[in-house]
């Protein structure tokens, strides 16, 4: 299965159906992410049901507002649908107990959050709050986590495959930074043990955004 999934990080569902158009098979999933969802409803991800949907909701309330949560967005059927893993084993278990077919996968640290910016919170460095973060995920039910690429091989360590690693931060060689502070080349994130690739303006803004896809698919042949 191609392993890429195209951010569909944009405010209008035309311009989202739009680029899964453009993209096509070139990539294998598509992320419906707050912005789109929130200005769209579940409409955001119904006009996706050809694709298989990665709904990025990062969902962190108390247990009961998340279990609820979880259960009314079940019906979708989306692939992949995430929480925060800082909500604690309580919440994490909660949004397990209603998924249905849907698989629930826990943020770990924000690939946009350095060891600085987590200090300032009075939170460990990554490589210390990731591990523990991927461990207590896993124990709470949930089928994968989201982190950074540079926490990869710390995260396979302690979570063993089939459970999935789902990594943001993805950057072809030459292409932007943007906002991201911890990444890492398609190639290179897959080798380390990811198995999904988020990846949005490196495709969603290229000249060509089909090329773009195609050359990613390319890298990781």
């Amino acid at each position: 299965m191609n392993p890429v999934i195209v951010a569909l990080d944009v405010p209008a569902l035309d311009e989202a159906r739009s680029l899964a158009g453009t993209v096509g098979d070139a990539v294998g999933a598509v992320k419906v992410g707050m912005e789109l969802f929130n200005a769209e409803g579940p409409d955001a991800v119904r006009a996706f049901e050809q694709h298989r949907v990665f709904l990025d909701l990062k969902l962190h309330d108390i247990p009961t507002t998340v279990g609820r949560a979880v259960a009314a967005l079940a019906p979708l059927g989306v692939e992949l649908l995430n929480v925060h893993a800082l909500g604690g084993r309580a919440m994490m278990e909660a949004s397990n107990e209603h998924k249905g077919d849907t698989k629930i996968i826990a943020v770990t640290v924000l690939t946009s959050l350095t060891d600085g910016d987590l200090k300032e919170v009075g939170l460990p460095p990554a490589d210390e709050a990731v591990p523990l973060l991927a461990a207590l995920a896993r124990e709470a039910g949930c089928d994968g986590v989201v982190c950074a690429p540079t926490d990869i091989a710390a995260v396979r360590a302690v979570c063993p495959a089939p459970f999935l690693i789902v990594t943001p931060g993805v950057r072809p060689v030459g292409a932007a930074k943007d906002d991201q502070a911890r990444i890492m080349t398609p190639r290179a994130a897959r080798d380390a043990g990811a198995d999904r690739l988020v990846i949005g303006r490196p495709i969603t803004r290229a000249a060509d955004p089909r090329a773009a896809a195609e050359k990613i698919a390319e890298e990781l042949a």
